[in-house]
C-alpha cells in the first residue's frame, strides 16, 4: 500500500511567536514535512499581516497541496488576517477538540496558534499540530454544503436570506 505524501507546510509568524516558530520548524522538518518559512526571521518587533498574509496566499495558491500554520502572541489577529485571503479557512485552535473539529468539519487549511496562550507551550503546540495534520475532512454532506456557502459568499454571491432569519414587524 503506498504511503500518503505529507503536505508542504508554510509557516508564518510575527515577533511574538518567533521562538515557537523556530522550534516547530525543526520539529516539522524532522517529521518529514517540507517546511517553507515565511518569517519573521528574528524577534524584532514586526507587524503580523506582513508575514501572515503571504503565508496564507501561498497555502491558497497550492489548491490543497499545502497547508499553513500561523503564529502570534494570541493567534487572534493572525487568524483574522489569514481569513482575509480568498480560499483560506483559518482556525484558531486551543485544544484537541478544536484541532480535530477545525479539520473534520471545516476542512481548515490554516492552523492558528498563540505563543502566549496555553497552546503556545511547545509540547501542547506539537500535540495540537499532530492532531490537526492527521485529522481528515469528513466530507459529510452538511459540512461540504456549509463550506460551499462560505466559498459562494467569498466569490461575491449573495447567500439566500431566510434560513435562520425572520423579518419581525
Amino acid at each position: 500500500m503506498p504511503t500518503r505524501q505529507k503536505p508542504t507546510i508554510y509557516l508564518g509568524t510575527d515577533h511574538a511567536a518567533f521562538a515557537l516558530k523556530e522550534e516547530l520548524r525543526k520539529y516539522l522538518g524532522r517529521a518529514g514535512y517540507n517546511v517553507v518559512d515565511f518569517g519573521a526571521f528574528d524577534g524584532s518587533p514586526s507587524d503580523y499581516p506582513d508575514f501572515i498574509i503571504p503565508t496564507a496566499q501561498a497555502a491558497a495558491a497550492s489548491h490543497g497541496k499545502a497547508v499553513a500554520i500561523v503564529l502570534g502572541g494570541s493567534g487572534i489577529g493572525e487568524c483574522i488576517a489569514a481569513n482575509k485571503v480568498r480560499g483560506i479557512r483559518a482556525a484558531l485552535v486551543y485544544d484537541s477538540y478544536t484541532a480535530r473539529m477545525s479539520r473534520e468539519h471545516n476542512d481548515a487549511n490554516v492552523l492558528c496558534l498563540g505563543a502566549r496562550t496555553p497552546s503556545g507551550d511547545i509540547r501542547t503546540a506539537k500535540r495540537l499540530i499532530k492532531i490537526w495534520l492527521e485529522t481528515p475532512f469528513s466530507k459529510g454532506a452538511r459540512h461540504k454544503r456549509r463550506i460551499g456557502k462560505i466559498g459562494q459568499y467569498e466569490n461575491g454571491r449573495r447567500l439566500e436570506a431566510g434560513i435562520g432569519i425572520r423579518n419581525r414587524r
